[in-house]
């Protein structure tokens, strides 16, 4: 029996050291060895295969470029940090920045890289120490003992002078679709990138470039127009095609989840249900759209022939996106839009013109006359653009309206993330339209926004919903206590 027990003790410490040898030349039997209880998938596998690719890129002098683009919450994040952390253990010299929208995805990246580098998996792999006393290592920078190496992590747009890299990552530059559909945003991520970040760049180094598209001018956008030598990794959550590998082996057939152990064709369809189009094909899909936008498509639209009687209702409002100029230049549009008992949304009304001052304020008051006779519970919202004009603006009208409820609304951020939540409920055929001669010129605004000339009625579309959506979501009757 004590010989049985000498013979597989030592096997044990073979196959130790035989793993051990592997997770040093071999980045995907590194996280297979570092990480035993992970997930396992073809996609994590075939990634891991590109990112050791990438290194071999490297330390053949090619100053590679690796886009990688795949959905949120499918575990990219951690694979770049557990690939940082093997590339570090084959050379302690690398001079690594990592940077993200955000200080706290850096600081993540940072204190896994800190547990990993003390952990005895770790250790078993790689001998001395990464990390010893006397070293910087701290929530912002690690120095590798060792060798003149070490990781440090910034945010976009932090200070990044100075330092001289070898491994540049950034991971999500940009933090949203809002902050995406800025040309403001995206044109300062884009200029710290080429005339802060790609400046510290040693002579063969190397960028990683892992992020979510948000918009056809993000920094991916732009990398893969500038940079015709930059290698893309595209993963939709959702195979579009029979998607295959460099050798021709199918990885997955057209319909089929990228990672199933973790998000499931299931799940994936019940996002799919309650996003936007464009909000889908940007956060899933990594391949987001502009032009028609697909965000109001026309063929969801129901017409009907009569407007709803008022004890169907539940919410009522007619919203205003003003404009001042008479001819020529942008036009004035009020929405009336329901919020029905059976939960659709109706379009009932949509006054619209280049109107004077004066006759726009006669045509809000009349419309509202007209508008309470038919539906008494009807309430005013007047957009209220930035800046002291366009408060004065809507405080003018707030006071025309006098004897009408009526509210001034003071709209913030930009207009395609404001449209979302109504393009949800008209992507899911949830909105009515009544027939009428305006029918024709508000469908073709809605479907050819964001790109299209005029916004006006989108807009006014836009603030209706939000407040008859947002006001009166829930059952305030208190029927579901009492029972009744």
């Amino acid at each position: 029996m004590h010989g049985t027990m000498e013979w597989t003790t030592e096997k044990l410490k073979l196959a130790q050291q035989k793993a051990q040898l592997e997770a040093r030349d071999s980045f995907e039997a590194y996280r297979l060895h570092l990480n035993p209880k992970m997930l396992i998938g073809w996609w994590q596998s075939y990634v891991a295969w590109h990112l050791h690719y990438f290194w071999l890129e490297y330390q053949a002098g090619l100053r590679p470029k690796l886009l990688l683009q795949a959905p949120r919450q499918h575990g990219k994040s951690v694979l770049v940090t557990d690939f940082l952390s093997w590339i570090v253990g084959q050379n302690r010299d690398l001079k690594c920045i990592f940077s993200s929208f955000s200080d706290r995805l850096g600081l993540r990246a940072n204190l896994r890289l800190q547990r990993i580098f003390g952990s005895p998996r770790y250790l078993g792999v790689f001998g001395a120490p990464v990390l010893q006393g006397g070293m910087m290592q701290n929530s912002k920078i690690i120095e590798f003992a060792g060798g003149d190496g070490f990781f440090r992590n910034t945010t976009v747009m932090g200070s990044v002078t100075g330092e001289g890299l070898d491994i540049g990552i950034i991971d999500d530059p940009i933090k949203g679709r809002a902050e995406a559909s800025s040309e403001l945003v995206r044109d300062k991520t884009w200029a710290w990138l080429t005339d802060d970040f790609l400046p510290c760049f040693a002579d063969n180094a190397a960028l990683l470039l892992i992020m979510t598209r948000w918009h056809l001018d993000d920094p991916a956008g732009r990398m893969m127009a500038q940079y015709p030598g930059v290698r893309v990794l595209r993963f939709p959550a959702i195979a579009e095609e029979d998607e295959y590998n460099h050798k021709g082996k199918l990885l997955r057939h057209k319909d089929e989840p990228l990672f199933p152990e973790l998000k499931s064709m299931g799940f994936l369809e019940k996002q799919r249900s309650i996003m936007t189009l464009a909000g889908w094909q940007s956060v899933y899909q990594q391949s987001p759209i502009l032009v028609g936008g697909g965000m109001f498509p026309i063929e969801k639209i129901e017409i009907v022939a009569a407007p709803p009687a008022a004890e169907d209702i539940s919410a009522i409002v007619r919203y205003w996106d003003k404009a001042g100029t008479s001819e020529g230049g942008a036009y004035t549009a009020g929405v009336l839009m329901a919020r029905m008992r059976n939960g659709l949304f109706s379009v009932i009304d949509v006054r619209r013109g280049q109107w004077s001052a004066l006759d726009r304020e006669r045509m809000i008051r009349q419309t509202a006359s007209v508008d309470h006779d038919l539906y008494p519970t009807m309430k005013v919202f007047v957009e209220q653009e930035p800046g002291s004009g366009g408060k004065e603006s809507a405080e003018a009208t707030v006071r025309m309206l006098a004897g009408f409820s009526v509210e001034a609304d003071k709209v913030t951020g930009d207009k395609e993330v404001r449209a979302d939540p109504f393009a949800a409920q008209w992507q899911a055929g949830n909105v009515r339209l009544v027939q009428s001669t305006w029918n024709r010129g508000y469908l073709d605004e809605h479907e050819h926004f964001p790109a299209g000339k005029y916004k006006d009625q989108v807009d006014a579309s836009t603030g209706a919903f939000n407040k008859i959506a947002s006001k009166y979501r829930y059952d305030t009757t208190m029927r579901w206590v009492t029972g009744e």
